[in-house]
């Protein structure tokens, strides 16, 4: 049956139109089972069964044969979701006559619910002539057949291949997408799709004899790619802050890098292939490393790899950039969209930018929300190719895309545009406002960044300091271990930029998930294997060459935090802190006024938060990885689909753990922070307030907004909010509690319009 039932499943998955492949999955299942029916029945969003494909019963009822939710067996299959098998289902006192259906002469009856991530999408069902029950094997069998069926539909609703239009060709009005809020903004305009420049992945490998013209041609073809880029650097120079290009300046570096451009050289000399075969196989080297990588934000650095790695192809192809018209109101779509794409925009032109790819740390988001341009990233099931010159609206605070909007949808949209840019003018005067409760309790507002453009960035958004810079960025993009001197350089630069304000530098995070090129590490479980400290304790040296080039950095400025990742136990950060200190006796030796920066641990693993109050007695602060906490205490991989809706940091026992933390931390007299999305959540900032954490850090895009929350409710008030939710037990039922709350306060931070799918 393994077999067949792969068979089937690699049949279905091969077919070219939705329509072909039930028809083959209906087909095939009635084979396999030896009856003389199979069927499948949609549930639309009338709560509605709808006969979408038949072998068996009459085939001109497809399309036509509509059951309610509560008709039939197939009702009853649906209200259960349970699988029904009985010997005679006329007979069944909820069997539901249909004229002209065929199924009259069948008695054997077996049907199974359709489910996909929880949600009924329809039901399956075999029927057969013979009085008979099936037997389990073959219950077991349309089990499987049926779940494997559920993605399958999900996928062609969300794709709108479902259609039960005359004129299917018609894309109907009002789909919804739903992706990552990546900038804020919502905008009205026409898509213009964003086609990669070359395919990297379609590139034969082919042998060469002329060595050296491949590596002329490759020189050739870098070289017309830095040009690209100073181009569109140039461009952008118009709207962006000048200290922004940083982000163009990262392609530049990665080009003028000559460890990549010899990389491939090196390749094509040892492996004597073409100069096309050579660059994809380095860069996608490099996007595997990335790639794999559980840091969202480092992740996406696989994105700026292969756009760069997509321009030089193009340029060794010989080819162009096809010249393309965009409308006065476009929105940019595509599969990757790259910033180099978004450049390419007539000024004045971009509203919108939707990316099946990508998330809210990418270069693309980045850029957007220093442009104020509204953006949706990981928008899964978009049909790209069906979107070209279709009106499109973009929610880039919900993450929602809406594609042919109807007239009254799009006008309450137009509207809401008018609203936000009202909403954007009265949280402007904020900026240089302290984030102060209406009682006058004061907490700092940070922001999480690893670019130095990002960085700027914040210092507009008014933030007070860096809660957390990731510093793994230069070790990600390199052939070896960086320098001290190179790490020194980058280091200097944000100090000095953020000077007077605090910058916490997190040590290196890697292992694990986040191997090295040059220093691979394979486990089976990475999420609880060898990374964060226990990697750099196990390689003093390479720990020891951070922190003297963190310490060189902070020189006349003394701004510089350092904060430890990953620190599961109290001899974890007393091993850290003997190394500091070897690190600043030989910085003293140098410096005499040299100053000890202060020290500080991420509570991020269940265990530190036990023992949180003997690490707090060690160090000068302690700050909450929201994120990560929340995922190993819940035993959740947020980034697994399956799973993610189970991720949600309002569950009691996080609430409960961050309560504990903030308590211990306080009793040890030292300041707590959190960042990660939780510090970035409207909901959570009146009960991160009254836990008494110290600061939060954040994404600069958020600041704003946060500040307004927290300037619109007193100290007072969030503790009777904190109170009321420490006694409930459901994450759900504090998320409604806590919307409602800051309702009657008055506190609307973005608004949103629902629109029936």
């Amino acid at each position: 049956m393994l077999k067949v039932l792969r068979r089937i499943v690699q049949e279905v998955s091969s077919a070219q139109r939705f329509e072909q492949a039930l028809q083959i999955l209906v087909s095939r299942v009635r084979e396999a089972l030896h009856t003389q029916s199979c069927t499948v029945f949609l549930l639309d969003d009338k709560k509605i069964y709808v006969l979408l494909a038949t072998d068996g019963l009459n085939p001109s009822s497809v399309g036509k044969v509509r059951l309610t939710f509560d008709q039939g067996l197939v009702g009853l299959i649906g209200r259960t979701r349970e699988l029904i098998n009985i010997d005679n289902a006329p007979e069944h006192s909820d069997f539901f006559y249909v004229q002209g259906l065929g199924e009259e002469r069948y008695k054997a009856f077996l049907g199974v619910p359709i489910v996909h991530n929880r949600a009924l999408l329809g039901v399956l069902v075999v029927q057969q002539e013979e009085q008979r029950c099936f037997d389990e094997t073959e219950e077991a069998f349309l089990v499987t057949m049926a779940a494997q069926l559920g993605g399958v539909l999900a996928h062609a609703e969300a794709t709108g291949e479902i259609s039960f239009k005359e004129n299917k060709e018609q894309v109907q009005a009002d789909i919804i997408f739903q992706g990552i809020a990546s900038a804020p903004g919502i905008s009205v305009g026409q898509a213009v799709v964003a086609y990669p420049f070359a395919d990297l992945e379609a590139v034969p490998h082919k042998k060469v004899k002329n060595i050296s013209a491949e590596v002329s041609q490759l020189k050739k073809a870098f070289k017309s790619a830095r040009n690209d880029i100073q181009r569109l650097k140039k461009h952008m120079l118009s709207v962006l802050p000048e200290e922004e290009q940083a982000l163009f300046d990262v392609y530049l570096m990665i080009l003028d890098k000559a460890s990549l451009e010899k990389e491939v050289i090196k390749v094509i000399q040892e492996t004597q292939q073409w100069a096309q075969a050579a660059l994809q196989i380095v860069i996608a080297s490099h996007v595997l490393q990335f790639e794999r990588v559980d840091d969202d934000y480092l992740r996406e650095r696989a994105a700026d790899l292969r756009d760069l790695g997509r321009r030089i192809l193009m340029h060794l192809q010989h080819g162009q950039l096809t010249p393309i018209l965009y409308p006065e109101k476009t929105i940019l779509v595509g599969e990757e969209v790259s910033p180099s794409a978004l450049a390419e925009v007539p000024e004045g032109r971009l509203v919108g930018i939707v990316s099946v790819k990508g998330s809210s740390h990418s270069h693309l988001s980045i850029l957007a929300r220093s442009l104020g341009i509204p953006a949706i990233t990981g928008v899964e099931n978009l049909p790209v190719n069906q979107l070209e010159a279709q009106t499109l609206i973009v929610d880039g605070a919900q993450g929602k895309l809406i594609v042919a909007p109807s007239a009254p949808v799009k006008q309450s949209f137009i509207a809401l545009i008018e609203q936000q840019r009202e909403f954007s003018d009265s949280l402007e005067p904020l900026r240089d406002l302290p984030a102060e409760t209406l009682d006058g309790y004061s907490i700092s507002l940070w922001v999480n960044t690893g670019l130095m453009a990002d960085a700027n960035l914040s210092l507009t958004a008014g933030a007070e300091g860096i809660g957390l810079y990731r510093t793994e960025m230069p070790f990600l993009i390199r052939d070896c271990f960086p320098a001290e001197d190179e790490q020194y350089g980058l280091y200097r630069q944000l100090l000095t930029a953020f000077s007077p304000r605090p910058v916490v530098m997190r040590t290196l995070d890697i292992g694990g998930d986040k191997a090295l090129p040059y220093f691979p590490i394979k486990e089976d479980n990475p999420f609880l294997g060898w990374r964060g400290i226990r990697v750099t304790l196990d390689h003093p040296e390479i720990f020891l060459i951070q922190i003297r080039a963190m310490l060189r950095a902070n020189r006349g400025l003394n701004n510089l935090r350092i904060m430890l990742p990953m620190i599961s136990c109290v001899a974890e950060a007393d091993h850290a802190l003997r190394l500091i200190n070897q690190a600043y006796e030989k910085e003293l030796s140098e410096d005499p006024n040299a100053c000890k920066p202060p020290i500080g641990i991420m509570i991020e693993v269940p265990s530190a938060i036990y023992q949180a109050h003997a690490l707090a007695e060690r160090v000068e602060f302690l700050s909450v990885g929201s994120n990560d906490l929340t995922q190993y205490m819940l035993a959740v991989d947020r980034n697994n689909p399956r799973v993610a809706n189970l991720y949600d940091p309002f569950q009691p026992s996080v609430l409960q753990a961050l309560v504990q933390v903030v308590e211990a931390a306080h009793q040890a007299q030292k300041p707590v922070s959190i960042c990660g999305e939780m510090a970035s959540d409207p909901l959570a900032i009146p009960l991160l307030l009254a836990m008494g954490f110290d600061a939060l850090s954040m994404n600069s895009f958020s600041i704003p907004r946060i500040k307004s929350v927290i300037r619109h409710i007193s100290f007072r008030q969030a503790k009777v909010l904190l109170a009321q939710v420490l006694k409930m037990d459901n994450a759900k039922t504090i998320r409604d509690y806590l919307g409602q709350a800051l309702a009657s306060l008055s506190l609307k931070t973005l608004a949103s319009v629902e629109v029936e799918a």
